[in-house]
């Protein structure tokens, strides 16, 4: 997952850097850049995950880009997407926060980047939510429902550890498990939509123990439902 990132990312970044130096470019206002990039960068990173979707370790990418529209109208979802990113990324420790396309994508390991056992984490072999679980997923609710007009993907993974069977389980009963406490929290179960996978999405190699704490995780896809997409396409003229 994080190669496919990489070189959407990459060649995204080739394209803006080309489209900032056209003349033509130049002269629009910067609604205007935004929604050319939008549609070009669009393609580019349909381009690139677009054929990578029905592989197994996509699915949380596949969530995202499946919902863009592009255009001007992709550049407006992209701008709320962008603080609403920024607003996870500054008050929730443990998260790891990925803008992609027109959405969002958090991961919650027991690797924390900081190293910190903050976040949404699991005790071993558990699926009961932890106080420090608690601690985030309420910011997250409260964050959540500043931005209403979005819909919400839960994952659960785990490593390679344990049998097949077991794993899956696992995995089901922990994304269950947080998004009954958002539902218990107010956000509507309309915006919700609850996978696992066990251990068959493994974000890395399950071969050290940094990796395996890695790959028992919960994702987040974040992306904007049909009222935000028919709002920015009306404020647009699309």
């Amino acid at each position: 997952m994080k190669k496919i990132i990489g070189n959407a990312g990459l060649l995204l970044a080739v394209v803006m850097l080309m489209a900032s130096g056209c003349e033509t470019v130049k002269k629009t206002n910067k609604a205007q850049r935004g929604g050319a990039i939008g549609t070009v960068g669009g393609a580019v990173i349909g381009g690139v995950i677009g054929n990578n979707v029905g592989n197994k370790n996509n699915t949380v990418l596949g969530a995202v880009i499946g919902g863009v529209i592009g255009g001007v109208a992709g550049a407006i979802i992209g701008n709320k997407m962008d603080k609403q990113a920024e607003k996870i990324k500054n008050e929730i420790p443990g998260a790891e926060v990925q803008r992609v396309g027109e959405g969002i994508v958090v991961t919650f390991s027991e690797k924390n980047p900081d190293g910190s056992k903050m976040g949404v984490y699991f005790d071993f072999d558990k699926d009961e939510i932890t106080p420090n679980a608690r601690l985030a997923l309420n910011k997250l609710v409260k964050i959540f429902n500043e931005y209403p007009e979005t819909n919400i993907l839960v994952e659960g993974h785990t490593d390679d550890k344990g049998a097949d069977d077991y794993n899956l389980a696992l995995s089901a009963r922990r994304a269950t498990a947080v998004g009954n406490y958002l539902k218990n929290d107010g956000i509507s179960s309309s915006r919700l939509t609850i996978n696992w996978y066990g251990e068959t999405q493994p974000k890395t190699e399950n071969t050290t123990l940094e990796g395996r704490a890695e790959n028992r995780r919960v994702e987040f896809a974040i992306t904007a439902n049909e009222k935000m997409k028919a709002e920015a396409k009306k404020e647009a003229g699309q």
